[in-house]
């Protein structure tokens, strides 16, 4: 029996909502995600009469712009949010969103009765996403696909959460 193996070009789903997440503006599919990283600039202090070393103590976190290459979306919602952060009234509109990395699909079932389920493996939240770099497709004649081909998006702070294994939601541990 030969082995298959399950292609997937999207394995990132990318969520924006409101500040409050209460209401969904925008879902896509993105191929490469970049960006996770934060550094924190340690502050060293000097004591009097302590002249082995110095103390270090925490300073200010820096985030790494987020960029979101090769995405298949409604494109008029993320061009929308650009477009009302950059030049109408609502500058600065910064969403709150989230990154669903996803492993292989589980498949159930057999014959014609088979489901493919998405196998999420972390979520990335993302605090007061604010978009800086929209590149869209090149556009060809010959070409019938539409999608994104780079967003770039700074934030004020990211958290990794794990998902609740499958069966699982709903119940409290005991």
């Amino acid at each position: 029996m030969a082995q298959t193996s399950e292609f997937v070009a999207f394995r990132f789903k990318v969520n924006l909502y409101h500040e409050d997440m209460s209401e969904l503006l925008c879902s896509g599919y993105f191929s490469e995600v970049t960006g996770f990283e934060a550094t924190m600039e340690p502050k060293a202090i000097r004591e009097g009469g302590l002249n082995w070393g110095e103390h270090q103590r925490s300073g200010p976190t820096k985030f790494a712009p987020i960029i979101l290459k090769r995405g298949v979306t409604d494109i008029n919602d993320l061009w929308s949010w650009f477009d009302v952060t950059t030049n109408q009234a609502n500058y600065g509109y910064r969403l709150n969103g989230e990154i669903i990395v996803y492993g292989n699909p589980s498949v159930t079932g057999t014959g014609s009765q088979q489901s493919v389920t998405d196998n999420a493996v972390m979520i990335w939240k993302l605090n007061g996403v604010l978009p800086t770099k929209f590149k869209g497709p090149d556009l060809s004649a010959n070409a019938s696909q539409v999608a994104i081909e780079e967003l770039h998006m700074v934030h004020q702070g990211l958290e990794l959460q794990r998902p609740a294994p499958a069966g699982t939601q709903g119940r409290s541990a005991s």
